[in-house]
């Protein structure tokens, strides 16, 4: 029997990314930017089935460098927070500034790729799905092509027609846990999506990754509860100093009122 599996979820995700195959969604995602496509991969941070249920759940990341040396990190964000932004920023510079060792050379260090997959909105005032940031001058030149920041918001895909393998795999990323094997749509009729739906049907055929997987959404369940419950503590207390303002502004607009009132007053009784 089929049992649905989503993608996302970390134990599925890096058992689809962590690997050799990997190379497959960097060329995908990363598409014409890159000078040379990605031939080999050497995965810094493999897969281990081993992670506990302690281990966090809403980011999980993929490490790699291919045979030119450039760093690449994939990583997929499952519940936006309010300093997401700053901590995709930090995800980047960290990543680029382990690479010089004592002794080495700043010529040394190799373009870094950071790729963001969000499940939620980051940027909402933003209709575009896909984001590309660089290190660029107000004129929009460069001060050094060594690499950028890449974020998907599946939230705001909607890609009905597929035209490109970087929508093939966002759109399994999106839709895969309702994806039939049995039926696959025109747009997985691929050997490297095939492949990927194959690793999806392992986790619902064994019964052993199936309750590992079964664990990990439920400890994702229980964590979105939680930032449900901070998101609506931090509005409660935002409205609560909002409210607290407004009476504040109010009794100073009052008393201002009344001081000039006063004074009105006063320079009417004045001989």
């Amino acid at each position: 029997m089929h049992r649905p599996i989503d993608p996302k979820v970390d134990c599925v995700f890096k058992t689809l990314f962590g690997s050799e195959d990997h190379r497959d969604l960097l060329n995908a995602l990363l598409g014409e930017e890159l000078s040379a496509p990605v031939t080999g991969v050497d995965i810094i941070n493999p897969y281990n089935e081993r992670e506990t249920l302690d281990d966090k759940l809403t980011i999980v990341d993929v490490k790699a460098r291919d045979a030119a040396r450039r760093l690449f990190q994939v990583e997929i964000q499952l519940i936006t927070f309010p300093d997401l932004a700053a901590r995709i920023l930090y995800a980047w510079a960290d990543l680029y500034s382990q690479q010089l060792q004592s002794g080495q050379e700043y010529g040394e260090l190799q373009p870094t790729y950071v790729i963001w997959i969000l499940e939620q909105s980051l940027l909402a005032e933003r209709p575009e799905y896909a984001h590309r940031f660089t290190l660029r001058d107000d004129h929009g030149r460069p001060l050094l092509e060594h690499g950028s920041i890449r974020l998907f918001e599946l939230s705001k895909f909607a890609v009905e027609t597929v035209a490109s393998d970087a929508e093939r795999w966002l759109k399994f990323l999106a839709e895969g846990e309702r994806l039939d094997p049995e039926r696959l749509p025109d747009w997985m009729q691929t050997p490297v999506m095939r492949h990927a739906m194959s690793t999806l049907s392992g986790f619902s055929e064994k019964e052993r990754d199936y309750h590992r997987y079964q664990s990990r959404q439920e400890a994702l369940r229980q964590q979105r509860v939680v930032q449900r419950a901070l998101e609506e503590a931090r509005a409660s207390a935002r409205a609560e100093r909002q409210a607290r303002e407004a009476e504040r502004q109010a009794k100073e607009a009052a008393l201002a009122e009344v001081a000039r009132l006063t004074a009105l007053l006063k320079q009417r009784d004045e001989p």
